[in-house]
């Protein structure tokens, strides 16, 4: 066996004990995706290809890349990409990850958007990534989006996404805080994954968020509904009467106490969902269809 063979191998040994010791639960399952992205195969080609030579360019990159996961940045950020639906997302320090609870809530907004065909018009308010808008257009081919984020940065590479995925004839990305810069519209579906923690939880989650993930498309205020309260507020005149305002929310006692915002703002058919895990996590209302 020649030493580069034995050096791969005790690599790949290497950085998930290095990861382990950083606490990273998924430190084999991490090292072997960064292992297989620094030598451009996939991950289940991994056992094809690691006992092949490697040259210093990719011993090179690989130790970058374990040191940049052992301080506990996302292996998103790393990669510079995640799964979200049948979609492939560009993501960076300017947005959140996606996650899998809000592929449910992309789900769910494909319910109540109106029939195909009727070329639906959709706000997705705070889009980080553009994950929600561009699964929203891919999955419904008549549907239109305006995208909205208060931060520049989140915005620009939401435009990238909707341009690398194929969807800039039906996606416009905007820097809006909440509407703020929206020219007068009224939409089919307005759809959210605002800030929601409450702010004493954030320093409690795990590194990978507080000290990567940016603060504001996290905080939602001391209890989590501050950007809620807000959207919901002004939501109905930008909505069609009877149209819906879907939410993700931090959850079960949070979701009550925004099942109650919408109410007081005059929503009708307040209902709720709960994502994978059983947590009750969305919450959905529809403007008042009398209202004009």
């Amino acid at each position: 066996m020649t030493l580069a063979l034995v050096t791969l191998r005790e690599r790949l040994d290497d950085a998930v004990a290095r990861l382990s010791r950083a606490g990273i639960e998924s430190a084999r399952v991490d090292a072997e995706w960064l292992l297989a992205a620094a030598l451009g195969v996939t991950r289940g080609r991994l056992v094809a290809v690691v006992d092949q030579a490697v040259n210093d360019e990719i011993t090179e990159r690989y130790e970058t890349w374990i040191q940049r996961r052992a301080e506990r940045e996302p292996l998103q950020y790393i990669l510079g990409t995640q799964a979200f639906r049948d979609l492939t997302i560009r993501v960076g320090p300017s947005v959140l990850v996606p996650r899998p609870e809000t592929e449910m809530l992309v789900s769910w907004a494909l319910e109540l958007l109106p029939p195909i065909g009727t070329k639906p018009l959709v706000l997705d308010v705070g889009t980080g990534s553009g994950c929600i808008a561009c699964a929203l257009a891919s999955e419904r081919p008549d549907v239109r989006v305006i995208a909205l984020d208060a931060s520049a940065p989140a915005a620009a590479l939401a435009r990238e996404n909707v341009r690398a995925i194929g969807l800039a004839d039906r996606i416009t990305v905007s820097v809006s805080d909440l509407f703020e810069g929206l020219v007068p519209v009224r939409a089919d579906l307005i759809v959210s994954n605002p800030p929601y923690v409450p702010g004493a939880v954030i320093d409690t989650l795990a590194p990978e968020i507080t000290e990567h993930e940016p603060r504001a498309a996290l905080d939602g205020g001391p209890d989590g509904l501050r950007v809620i309260r807000r959207l919901v507020t002004e939501a109905p005149k930008w909505l069609r009467p009877g149209a819906p305002l879907v939410l993700e929310t931090f959850g079960d006692e949070q979701v009550g106490r925004a099942e109650d915002v919408l109410r007081a703002a005059g929503f009708d058919d307040v209902s709720t969902r709960r994502d994978l895990a059983g947590i009750t996590r969305f919450v959905c209302g529809r403007r008042a269809a009398g209202e004009v």
